[in-house]
């Protein structure tokens, strides 16, 4: 177990993908630090809708970088025990990607059985508070109930009642065996949704300038070229989104993209080299089709970025 400064943003990584389960941290990202990430979360019952969509916030390894070299979060991993990171070998990192040891296997259960517990807790509890709210609500309309209920027999010319069906008010006989015959069905139970990851295992921080199985970015020249353009826009004050729909790396807002289009489609080339020249015109074609300008971005070594725009002019 390592320490990390609690008031850090933690970035759970999976499968080489950052996430935060912190709702706090998710808004202080958007609203704080203009990085916008992805909703992935969905209903368990509702697993192919994607209109309403829940924390985990999904983070491009551009955004994850960009947050650990400015000090406002940590990069971790989870581990079932302290084995998985006793040491940085090929072994080591297979028993992370795969458990399948005994103890692994026991920890596992052991998980299970607490959450289970805990449901099963938690259905005692809210089955307890709706026949409390069951008996109140009853209480409450029992003389009414009552009554129109001795009506009806009147009515009907029914004179074989007891003793107390035979009273306009006064307890119904619903109220005298409640506990019994209350139904509470396990569907109905509220769910609790955390906005916070539980402590699975064994917390361990990752080096972002290290390449490794949990974080493969580092090192890569397409990655590296990504994350200079995308810090250089980010500086500038933009907000960047994947620009992944529109075929392009990123796309460029002037403000947060809940009250802005994007105005620019950026494409990442390296430096000095050629580009094809059926790369610029569908770079060009595609920038007029969606009413954005292509950006075309190549950083060189030492960071700096060199921008240059297509536009459509049609012919003259």
């Amino acid at each position: 177990m390592i320490d990390i400064n609690p008031v850090m943003i933690l970035i759970h990584l999976t499968d080489g993908k950052g996430f935060v389960w912190n709702v706090d941290d998710a808004r202080m990202i958007r609203e704080e630090h203009r990085l916008v990430g992805n909703l992935v979360g969905a209903l368990v019952r509702k697993p192919r809708q994607n209109l309403r969509l829940g924390l985990p916030l999904q983070l491009l390894p551009e955004e994850t970088r960009l947050l650990v070299e400015i000090g406002a979060a940590s990069l971790v991993r989870h581990s079932l025990n302290e084995k998985d990171h006793s040491e940085d070998d090929d072994s080591s990192m297979d028993r992370a990607k795969s458990p399948s040891s005994t103890d692994d296997q026991d920890t596992l259960q052991t998980e299970v059985e607490v959450y289970e517990e805990y449901i099963e807790d938690s259905y005692k509890e809210q089955r307890k508070l709706a026949l409390a709210e069951k008996r109140r609500t009853l209480e409450i309309l029992s003389d009414r109930i009552a009554e129109r209920r001795a009506k009806r027999r009147q009515q009907r010319g029914d004179v074989d009642e007891t003793p107390m069906e035979s009273s306009s008010t006064g307890p119904i006989k619903e109220l005298q065996h409640l506990e019994e015959t209350f139904y509470f069905p396990e569907e109905t139970m509220m769910v609790h949704l955390p906005t916070a990851r539980p402590s699975l295992g064994v917390v361990q921080e990752v080096d972002v300038c290290q390449a490794s199985p949990d974080w493969p970015y580092a090192g890569q020249p397409e990655h590296e070229m990504r994350f200079k353009v995308f810090k250089d826009l980010w500086q500038r004050g933009y907000f960047l989104t994947s620009g992944n729909k529109f075929g392009g790396d990123f796309l460029v807002y002037p403000g947060d993209p809940m009250r802005y289009h994007a105005h620019f489609i950026t494409i990442c080339f390296p430096y000095n080299k050629e580009i094809p020249m059926s790369d610029l015109v569908t770079a060009g074609r595609l920038g007029t089709n969606v009413k954005k300008t292509v950006l075309l971005c190549s950083p060189n070594q030492e960071g700096a970025v060199t921008y240059t725009s297509l536009q459509w002019s049609g012919m003259q």
